[in-house]
């Protein structure tokens, strides 16, 4: 009874602070913070906060998070619908995502802006609402199939989040052939009984025309291929002469020597560096970037277009750069023995590896020659000889130097592995190659981020000078959240990895954890939890600092050919540093500022989730190559349907189904993360090194399926039944201890 009166006083108390703020979501954890809850009464503040969902006197909005139900609320947000036909608003302004059934998508496509309605408070469940109105449309175009009946002629989509096919007129088609890859316009949809029309802009070719798989994704993210002829024209106007004015109060660095080192394949080269030692023993490092923002004048045409691009997009098969193809790989190329305009940051380092000066100005530089990384790396070897072989030399030990020191500061430095896809004449894959990180990338990796800093930190003086915050734009990356640290302490101790959970994490931690994994069979998997725990790092006006780098001030200098905000830096930095009204129309620029954040973090978001799905597709292409073959493969996760397997040599992953599992009846241990045999008592767990066989590839759905051989990790080298086994059907006295679990 007594329990009883506690909970109802708890109750109230509880409804009082939801009910300040009506459909707010709240973490219990700050709710029960607020009433001052004792550790030895958690369990009834728990009692109390579940009961209350269970009643409907509040919603359980999220793991954890709590809200007084407010009826009728429209919210406005992004839609991201499911392959499955459902979908999730996301409301960034309350960080809430709301409910959305497919019957309720009403017209809107997967990542339109909408309006949706919340409907009133169900008992215990999420906020669920319906799309009242599409706020805006995500994409203009779209790619599919082009189909023909003796009626009527509609595209079935590429994209299957796009569950609707889009009816074409006769006189709308381009006189497209059934069965062509075409790109429709969205036109219009009014209705959600009826199906969207749309109009064939461009006929693509037949469906294994070369690209035409990456192009799809491409559009699906609304990520245009081509610039539009007036974009191109205008960027076609742009002098490639350099004029006396134009060298006129520019640093002139054409004596010093400085190259570039980038991949064998680029054609663009943004970045050049060079390395003197001065007389009093300290080193003067200069880090020269392309001077894009001489060339791009802001509002222009080609500047509108960049800041809707964002950056440019790195697919398997391509580069969609976010410039015309004349001003990046041409006019603000750093190409050899050539003169060019470029930005340079140049860094006074002591022996302690501080920077005591810093130079940020408008330079022309001249460099002296172009090497790709693995030429500079075998120089460095001593495996080529060059005449620049000393400059190489230096600068990678001192590179080594900057590093460590920003890893004793508490950088972190997972260094995830990447593949490479080496594709025939026709863009399929033939062979998947790891891709190899040397000490050139990490060379130029040091200097890029010594940049990306100091001109930061030179912001910062500044304003301390002035006495005023000067609008600047960050690349900051926020703390990891409380929850997603408890699903990496949970995950970790699954592993039976030892660790001292923080009360207030810092990069130290990572680092701790990395060294001590260092090596072993989990590190991989370890590094890619780890990094997923972690914050996304996004663009601000506001600066927070940078955890992963350990960084208190850091922006992005180094790169304005392929992102807007490195554009929009060095327009701040010429303005601040070189000109006469440095504080002028502060206020406007620091709204501008505040949209190119957004809009850079939103499109460098899609540029990542598109690199991902055109790799996907080509290790869906490869796999397909190699159905009945074997592969050894590391348990990368288990879920209570079945165990993801990610093939060693080429990053690979796919599912064993837990139907497929035949040799016992198998049981997901969530605790653990692991399968366990009822019977046999036999584990399949998180980092477990397998064999495994490729079943099934469906490329419409983006799945492949495994069939278990071997766990190699376990000590009896248990081999499990052969694929004929799969579809057997069990003993009876096995189909007898099935019903005697079901019955439990």
């Amino acid at each position: 009874m007594k329990k009883t009166k506690k909970v109802a006083e708890l109750q109230k108390a509880i409804l009082n602070i939801l009910k300040k703020n009506p459909g707010v979501p709240v973490n219990r954890l700050d709710i029960s913070n607020a009433m001052g809850m004792r550790k030895q009464d958690f369990h009834l503040f728990m009692d109390s906060i579940v009961g209350l969902a269970k009643e409907g006197q509040i919603i359980h909005v999220r793991k954890r998070h709590y809200a007084f139900p407010q009826k009728s609320k429209q919210w406005i947000g992004e839609l991201r619908v499911t392959r499955s036909g459902f979908g999730f608003v996301y409301v960034e302004s309350e960080d809430i995502e709301i409910f959305v059934s497919q019957p309720n998508l009403n017209t809107a496509f997967d990542r339109d802006i909408v309006e949706v309605q919340l409907y009133s408070a169900s008992r215990g469940k999420r906020l669920e609402g319906f799309v009242k109105k599409i706020a805006k449309r995500f994409r203009k175009y779209i790619v599919g199939t082009y189909h023909k009946t003796e009626y009527y002629a509609y595209v079935v989509p590429d994209d299957q989040k796009i569950t609707r096919d889009i009816l074409v007129h006769e006189d709308n088609s381009l006189s497209a052939q059934p069965e062509q890859k075409v790109l429709v316009s969205f036109d219009r949809w009014e209705k959600n009984q009826h199906n969207p029309e749309g109009t064939v802009v461009e006929i693509l070719g037949d469906a294994d025309t070369p690209g035409i798989d990456v192009v799809s994704v491409a559009y699906s993210y609304n990520i245009p291929v081509k610039f539009e002829e007036r974009v191109e024209k205008e960027a076609g106007t742009v002098s490639s002469e350099i004029e006396k004015k134009d060298i006129d109060n520019r640093l002139d660095l054409r004596d010093t020597i400085c190259f570039t080192i980038d991949p064998v394949d680029a054609k663009d080269f943004d970045d050049a560096v060079s390395l003197e030692k001065l007389d009093n023993g300290h080193w003067r490092l200069g880090v020269h970037i392309a001077d894009v923002s001489h060339y791009v004048r802001e509002g222009s045409l080609v500047d509108e277009e960049a800041l809707r691009r964002g950056s440019s997009v790195y697919l398997v098969d391509r580069v969609i750069p976010m410039l015309p193809e004349y001003l990046s790989n041409e006019l603000c190329s750093l190409k050899p023995d050539t003169d060019r305009l470029t930005f340079s940051c140049v860094m006074e380092l002591d022996n302690n590896l501080t920077v005591v000066k810093t130079i940020i100005s408008p330079s022309v530089i001249h460099s002296a020659r172009r090497f790709n990384y693995q030429e500079a790396q075998q120089i460095i070897n001593g495996e080529i000889n060059d005449p620049l072989r000393d400059n190489l030399l230096v600068m990678d030990a001192l590179a080594k130097k900057l590093s460590k020191k920003r890893y004793e500061k508490g950088g972190i430095d997972f260094e995830t592995p990447e593949v490479r896809f080496v594709l025939d004449e026709k863009g399929k894959p033939v062979d998947i190659l790891p891709r190899e990180r040397l000490g050139t990338h990490k060379l130029i990796e040091e200097f890029m981020l010594a940049a990306n800093q100091a001109v930061t930190v030179e912001v910062k003086k500044l304003s301390k000078q002035l006495r005023l915050k000067l609008p600047f734009i960050y690349r900051i990356h926020e703390n990891p959240s409380p929850d997603k640290m408890q699903k990496l302490y949970e995950f970790l101790h699954a592993l039976q990895i030892k660790f001292k959970p923080q009360t207030s994490v810092s990069p130290k931690f990572f680092q701790k954890l990395h060294n001590s994994i260092r090596g072993t069979k989990e590190e991989l998997l370890v590094q890619e939890v780890t990094l997923r725990s972690m914050m996304k790092a996004i663009y601000s006006e506001k600066n927070i600092g940078h955890f992963g780098l350990a960084f208190t001030d850091y922006s992005h200098f180094t790169s304005p050919i392929r992102r807007y905000p490195d554009l929009t830096v060095h327009r701040l930095l010429k303005k601040y540093f070189n000109s006469d009204k440095p504080t002028e129309g502060l206020t406007k620029v620091s709204q501008k500022i505040e949209k190119i954040a957004r809009q850079s973090s939103k499109t460098e978001r899609l540029a990542v989730e598109a690199e991902r799905e055109s790799i996907k597709i080509k290790q869906l292409e490869y796999i397909q190559k190699h159905l009945g073959e074997e592969f050894t493969g590391i348990v990368s996760g288990v879920m209570s349907f079945g165990v993801f397997i990610e093939l060693q040599d080429n990053l690979i992953e796919g599912l064993v189904a837990v139907a497929s599992l035949t040799d016992d009846f198998y049981i997901f241990d969530d605790k653990t993360y692991s399968m366990i045999g009822r019977d046999t008592e036999n584990m399949i767990r998180l980092a477990d090194e397998v064999r495994v066989r490729v079943d099934n590839v469906d490329l419409e759905k983006k799945k492949i399926d495994f069939i278990l051989l071997e766990n190699i990790s376990d000590r009896k080298k248990r081999v499990l039944p052969d694929l004929s086994m799969r579809h057997a059907k069990p003993s009876g006295k096995a189909r007898n201890k099935r019903r005697k679990l079901h019955k439990r």
